[in-house]
């Protein structure tokens, strides 16, 4: 079981009890105020001392948490949103939801990642492991948002790419280099948002951006921990140490320039609210593409490039 998940049970118990006294407190002539605010004092400490300084590992957990808000429901939250289907190639990935849309008023071309919420959903998404078809959608619509010179926003959420034959029989390490590309050459703004996983090249091929954000308690690494130490180690089971060392938290990515700004999550992560936590992203979004639409084309590719030449660079 996700380890964040066992943590929240005394929460959510303690949370119904005080449910249940204020609605018994409304029904009956008894003053309960001070039961009542003691119980608050309990979980408002009980809360900072479970999530108050998370470790990777449980930052790991929480990005992994089946209640977190999945690419889906972002893309819900735009003024509009109009899906494309397909890559006219081979045939339509559902792990990558895409099509025109608004933010703000802005048209725009949004892309997301999409895990699927339950066990149906999942199969269907393929628990949000895009194929060679998937990052060829990408690409199809990165490019006719260059041809009508509108931004695209992107949304990142995998575990990593399809690891499968049949994707490896239609090349798949071939479209998530050529997604990668074109993000590098389309000529209008790109902003790129880490809502939950960021696993390897399955999350690089949609996060090439100008501008990329990250939730908070959201994690972007070159691979995830248990195949990490699976391949350092020999053993998955020593995913948790795999996790301190691969550095791969918001702050860690903002000190290393890979990530570009923060957008912090309510104590207790973002499905503690999750339509409070998709309108601060999307603010930020727009705050974004608002300074990135004045720059000229051949300026902004040229940031774009420079901005992650500089990765990994000495100071």
């Amino acid at each position: 079981m996700n380890a964040i998940v066992e943590r929240e049970r005394g929460l959510l118990e303690l949370e119904g009890r005080i449910a249940d006294l204020k609605a018994h407190a409304a029904d009956q002539p008894v003053d309960l105020t001070a039961e009542i605010k003691m119980l608050e004092e309990k979980y408002a400490q009980i809360q900072r001392e479970v999530f108050g300084h998370l470790t990777p590992w449980q930052r790991v957990n929480m990005a992994r948490h089946p209640k977190r808000p999945l690419g889906a429901a972002y893309l819900a939250e735009l003024d509009q949103f109009d899906e494309l289907h397909g890559d006219r190639h081979f045939g339509d990935d559902p792990a990558i939801i895409g099509g025109f849309a608004k933010l703000r008023g802005r048209r725009i071309i949004a892309i997301a990642q999409e895990k699927g919420v339950d066990t149906k959903e999942k199969v269907r998404r393929n628990f949000g492991m895009p194929r060679p078809e998937g990052y060829r959608k990408v690409q199809r619509l990165v490019r006719l948002a260059g041809h009508l010179g509108i931004p695209v926003v992107t949304f990142v959420d995998t575990s990593g790419a399809d690891p499968g034959i049949a994707s490896e029989e239609r090349a798949q390490s071939e479209a998530i280099a050529q997604s990668i590309a074109a993000l590098a050459e389309v000529p209008i703004p790109i902003v790129a948002t880490i809502i939950g996983e960021g696993g390897s090249g399955g999350a690089l091929a949609l996060a090439l951006a100008d501008h990329v954000i990250m939730l908070e308690h959201s994690v972007y690494s070159v691979a995830s921990p248990e195949g990490c130490a699976a391949i350092l180690w020999g053993d998955a089971g020593k995913a948790e140490e795999a996790a301190a060392r691969l550095r791969l938290t918001s702050e860690d990515l903002l000190g290393f320039g890979i990530v570009d700004e923060i957008v912090p999550e309510p104590l207790g992560g973002a499905h503690r609210d999750p339509h409070g936590t998709i309108n601060n992203v999307l603010s930020s979004i727009e705050g974004a593409l608002t300074r990135l639409v004045t720059v000229p084309a051949g300026e902004l590719r040229a940031r774009r490039y420079d901005k992650f030449r500089r990765i990994g660079s000495p100071a």
